[in-house]
């Protein structure tokens, strides 16, 4: 074997940025690596090199010109040409563009990809640095020009491997600019670079891109393929540009390629990614029927885009269909369903789709767990949360520390300061990482019991860990001190925050404002609020918060009102929290004022505020006002939800406005916003009601409408619930027809619903209307021997007060005694007095 040895010249007369660098080298060749050197025609070479080296004199001088004229003498030997450039390089040799060209013209013609791949890596990381001397694309230039013609797919070969060398670099630009070159040199691009690129411009979130690259390929006569048509349909999805993405399979049509399940697949992903997943959904089983061999991920799309909307019925029959299908389900489309109903609030659901999961043999996993534990938590079950978790733990689940992080602050909310912290423990003893979060939490809740002692150990032991407690953590014990009203110890956290260099930011102020005021400290929190020299916009905000917290709701609006005069307004939350005091406190006009006053202003109401005023005024029937904040609501472009709607219907109702509540209710479907069972059951409620005030048959239509709305809503596949039956009974009732109301009762039960004490009132209310008064007696009775006494406040309303104690007296009757005595009747009247 040869071996170089390499020394460099004085020092005093190298100069790097020299292309005509000098060496001294003794003649032998480097010793190269058994897979440098497997190839018999390396070894020949090397043979022969040797010859040649041999007939020189041992020491000579190296120049560019000699390592370029050598690298071409080894073009027939490319791994001993790589291992040669190499250790020139390691030896200190500047290499020159004549050099890398030398080398990448050897790789390219040897196809040897992951080696050119390296050095086209080196030099697009050199170039443009200062002493490099030239770009690469001066090289792309010389090469494309040598390679046009013969040698062609060198060329498409060296553009392939560039693209890729761009892309890894995160080069985007570049690499399109490679493309774009490669045709101006009349040479059209593999169709595999092309759509690898744009592939990995999708990955990277960059669709505009992926999207001007495809228009511009195909006006230079590129011929996409499948996977091109794929990937710019994914891309254009994405964006939700969806009638770009049909036309897009419009063009595949016209082209005569048929789509793949792929792009069938990100289709519909998208457009259930982007509100329309009923259309997901329908052209989904539109293909299926045409023998589109879907899988799991097209459902899965259109669960998640259902789950996004919160159609979780519709979702969870997505599933149902896809196993008919017989495409099995996987733990992604029950997380998917999970989620949705612990968003939802829905517990007892989330755990019977868990249990129905674990059925089927799927595993579960912590990000499942850690969906249906918060759902528990945020409903307030915490003790249940806690048991489950101890369940899943006791089922050797593995449980990560998102979490335990869940079970430790459940236990703390419970006051089970000692559990969480034994939990803590557990994680250090299973080694599962620490963080910042988890103590925060523990911080959180020994703050809140008071054991500050405890609390510092645990800013200690953070410290000991590396964990740097974050401004977040010292937040939470500003808080939870001010809270407390330990003005000295807020002090000395603020100082020690600073010694940490960390320095308190508004969002610390602002806790330590509001947690005094919490504390019933207004004054001093008055007087912190004025200690500070530069007060921001949120440190108002939070004093008008403080005020609101310590019920000083007229302190808070002449803040506001003062501010307001200025030209400054609080932070929408505050405007939120400041209104709904005044609303709670019935100060309207005040709460008018601040809702006039936010509209003015650049950032305008939110929803919530105007939901909020709205929720306030109808309910007290302030309904010209109400809908006043309504109109202004859709006026500036904020679209009421069916919550907003079914309070303004409730207020028509409630005040005997059925014109108006039936004009909304039209005008909300108009809008596309579909009505709920809670809505149908406040219009036949109201229907029902209005027709008892104002007599007796006076208005057919009214019990025409009734039928309806109990038509549309069972089309509609809402499932009645307990009141919207007992509405609907009420309306039988009224009308006479006890039949149809007992037949409602089976019907109700037979859905599953239990009937509760308005329902039995209702139809003990129709017997008495009927005068009946044996089945009345009878009805009593079977209420009584259940257990369930009627609701007389509400038999005052709906029938004759006499027939009530008629009816009843009867029960007090007996054989010995026909006759009801003056205190019986005594007590009567008085239980059906108001």
């Amino acid at each position: 074997m040869w071996v170089f040895a390499i020394r460099l010249v004085s020092y005093r007369n190298f100069n790097k940025f020299n292309p005509f660098v000098r060496f001294k080298y003794v003649s032998s060749v480097a010793h190269l690596s058994s897979e440098l050197s497997d190839s018999n025609c390396d070894e020949a070479h090397l043979i022969a090199d040797e010859k040649n080296v041999a007939l020189v004199d041992e020491l000579f001088d190296l120049d560019t010109s000699k390592v370029t004229l050598h690298l071409e003498s080894l073009s027939e030997s490319p791994r001993v040409a790589v291992s040669y450039f190499y250790k020139l390089k390691n030896h200190g040799f500047r290499h020159s563009y004549s050099t890398y060209l030398g080398i990448v013209r050897i790789l390219c013609c040897k196809g040897m990809v992951r080696m050119l791949s390296t050095v086209l890596e080196e030099v697009v990381e050199l170039s443009g640095s200062d002493g490099f001397g030239f770009e690469v694309s001066e090289m792309f230039d010389e090469l494309s020009e040598e390679f046009k013609d013969e040698k062609v797919e060198l060329l498409i070969e060296m553009v392939d491997v560039l693209v890729k060398v761009y892309v890894n670099l995160g080069r985007f630009d570049e690499a399109i600019d490679t493309i774009f070159r490669t045709k101006r040199r009349g040479c059209m691009p593999s169709i595999l670079t092309c759509n690898y690129l744009m592939n990995q411009l999708v990955g990277c979130g960059k669709m505009d891109m992926v999207v001007s690259l495809y228009l511009q390929l195909k006006r230079l006569g590129f011929t996409p393929n499948v996977y091109t048509y794929g990937i710019v349909i994914k891309a254009l999805c994405r964006k939700g540009e969806l009638e770009d993405a049909t036309y897009v399979l419009y063009e595949m049509d016209q082209a005569q390629v048929e789509p793949d399940v792929f792009i069938y697949t990100s289709y519909i992903d998208g457009l259930c990614s982007h509100g329309t997943s009923v259309l997901g959904y329908d052209m989904l089983k539109l293909w299926r029927s045409g023998k589109v061999p879907f899988d799991v991920f097209a459902y899965l799309a259109v669960i998640r885009g259902f789950v996004s909307e919160m159609k979780l019925k519709e979702a969870e029959n997505v599933l149902f269909d896809m196993e008919e299908s017989g495409i099995a389900s996987n733990a992604d489309c029950y997380r998917a369903l999970i989620q949705g109903y612990s968003e939802a609030g829905d517990c007892s659901k989330s755990l019977e789709l868990h249990s129905e999961m674990c059925k089927k043999g799927i595993k579960t996993n912590s990000a499942i767990i850690s969906y249906i534990l918060q759902c528990l938590c945020r409903e307030g079950f915490h003790s249940e949360a806690v048991d489950q978790f101890m369940n899943f733990k006791d089922r050797e689940i593995f449980l990560d520390g998102v979490v335990y992080n869940i079970a430790i602050d459940a236990l703390g909310k419970q006051g089970k300061l000692q559990e969480a912290l034994e939990l803590f423990e557990e994680m250090k003893s299973k080694r599962i990482v620490l963080d910042v979060v988890h103590y925060t939490t523990l911080i959180n809740h020994f703050c809140l019991h008071g054991k500050y002692p405890k609390v510092f150990h645990f800013f200690n032991e953070m410290k000991q860990k590396g964990l740097n407690p974050d401004i977040i953590a010292f937040n939470v014990l500003a808080g939870r001190l001010s809270r407390n009203v330990l003005l000295h110890e807020v002090r000395n956290l603020l100082d020690y925050m600073r010694g940490q260099g960390l320095e308190p930011t508004t969002v610390t102020h602002n806790m330590i404002i509001e947690g005094l005021c919490k504390g019933g400290k207004v004054r001093e929190a008055e007087l912190f609020f004025g200690s500070l020299e530069d007060k921001g916009l949120d440190n108002y905000s939070a004093m008008v918060n403080g005020y609101c917290e310590a019920s000083e709701t007229s302190r808070a609006y002449e803040l506001f009102v003062r501010l307001s005069k200025q030209g400054v307004i609080v932070n929408r939350n505050a405007c939120l929290r400041l209104l709904s005091s005044l609303c709670t406190e019935c100060e309207f006009d005040s709460a008018f004022t601040l809702f006039e006053t936010v509209l003015a202003s650049d950032e305008g109401p939110c929803k919530r505020m105007c939901g909020k005023l709205i929720t306030s005024l109808c309910h007290a029937r302030y309904m010209e006002e109400a809908r006043r904040v309504f109109d202004i609501m859709i006026k500036i472009g904020l679209t009421p939800d069916v919550i907003t709607y079914t309070k303004m219907l409730n207020g028509y109702c409630r005040v005997n406005h059925l014109h108006q509540a039936r004009d909304l209710f039209a005008d909300m479907k108009r809008r596309g916003i579909k009505p709920d069972i809670i809505t149908y059951t406040v219009m036949i409620h109201g229907y029902v009601e209005t027709d008892r005030l104002s007599g007796k048959g006076k208005n057919k239509l009214r019990k025409e409408d009734v039928l309806t709305f109990w038509r549309e809503l069972k089309e509609m596949g809402l499932n009645p619930d307990v009141k919207s039956y007992t509405a609907l009974m009420r309306y039988f009732c009224q009308s006479n027809n006890l039949e149809g109301a007992l037949g409602l009762v089976e019907d109700m039960i037979s859905t599953g619903a239990e009937p509760d004490i308005m329902t039995y009132t209702a139809l003990l209310s129709g017997y008495f209307r009927q005068g009946d008064i044996d089945g009345a007696k009878k009805f009593y009775n079977a209420m009584v021997a259940k257990g369930i006494e009627p609701d007389t406040h509400i038999l005052q309303k709906t029938c004759n007060v006499s027939c009530i104690i008629t009816a009843v007296c009867s029960n007090y009757r007996t054989p010995q005694n026909n006759t009801v005595g003056e205190d019986e009747l005594a007590e009567l009247q008085e239980r059906m007095t108001l």
